[in-house]
């Protein structure tokens, strides 16, 4: 399934009058962990598609609870940038 369709289905949105704004909330989610050094892949994973998925739900109209999804998101975004795998600080020689 594409994230698109991840994000849609989380949010309960079932029209495509709305793909091209969450799809930039997509690509911004993912501008903004990488300028925090996390590598995105084409293919994310569980962790990546989470925090992408809660900065689309933090970002798209104005949900009631934007203080805990940027808090959450904050928190995801912090902990990808301190576990191994999902950056390329301290890499080798």
């Amino acid at each position: 399934m594409a994230l698109i369709d991840t994000c849609k289905m989380a949010m309960r949105v079932t029209t495509s009058s709305y793909d091209t704004e969450i799809q930039e909330y997509i690509n911004s989610a993912m501008l903004d962990l990488g300028i925090a050094g996390v590598e995105v892949p084409q293919s994310t994973d569980a962790l990546l598609n989470k925090a992408i998925l809660t900065y689309v739900r933090m970002s798209f109209g104005s949900p009631a609870n934007y203080d805990k999804l940027k808090a959450s998101y904050d928190e995801q975004k912090a902990q990808l940038m301190n576990a191994t795998g999902y950056t390329d600080w301290g890499g080798g020689a």
